[in-house]
């Protein structure tokens, strides 16, 4: 099943069991805070220690690959040259972005507007959104770069729909570097 896929029935499943948590008592409330930022800290502490073995690995492999355009302009792909280790902590720092922000609107919901199922469903999708995190299957869960997790990521499109990913072609990287007269460093 494709992760988005996965990760829209797993929410749906986990509000259904939010709504018979009594949110109203204040001790159940206590616990689910408690829970909701115990699951962000372990998620930003992987985040955090993936950005440390990036680092401490320094695999300075050259990456080459053609980023998409965006579907709004006609222009073409632009060429990227790079390392494994910077494309890695760009990755992670992404997916650390990512959290910051759930983490944040999370606040806003909470305290501000007083919205507590989220609580409850936001700390049980953020552990499922690190198992899927490409970084974590290479860095923590020891996996090979190889399929699905061979760099450039590809990313994966809604409903099991093939996404246009990086082109990692010789042809397509050629014919990048002949647009910008030679290789571009990013």
């Amino acid at each position: 099943m494709n992760a988005q896929v996965q990760s829209l029935v797993i929410s749906l499943g986990v509000m259904q069991l939010a709504k018979k948590v009594p949110m109203d008592d204040p001790e159940v409330l206590n616990y689910v805070r408690i829970g909701y930022v115990t699951s962000q800290a372990i998620v930003l502490g992987v985040y955090y220690y993936i950005s440390y073995k990036i680092k401490q690995q320094n695999d300075q492999t050259v990456l080459k690959y053609v980023e998409p355009a965006s579907p709004m302009t006609q222009e073409p792909g632009k060429l990227v040259t790079s390392t494994v280790r910077d494309y890695d902590l760009g990755q992670t720092s992404q997916l650390l972005r990512s959290a910051y922000l759930g983490l944040l609107m999370m606040c806003g919901l909470h305290l501000y507007m007083g919205y507590t199922q989220p609580l409850f469903v936001q700390g049980i999708m953020g552990i499922k959104n690190l198992y899927d995190a490409k970084p974590v299957a290479l860095y923590i869960l020891g996996k090979k770069a190889e399929g699905d997790l061979k760099r450039p990521f590809k990313a994966a499109g809604m409903f099991g729909a093939a996404a246009a990913g990086p082109a990692t072609d010789a042809a397509a990287i050629t014919e990048a570097e002949k647009r910008v007269g030679g290789v571009k460093e990013e």
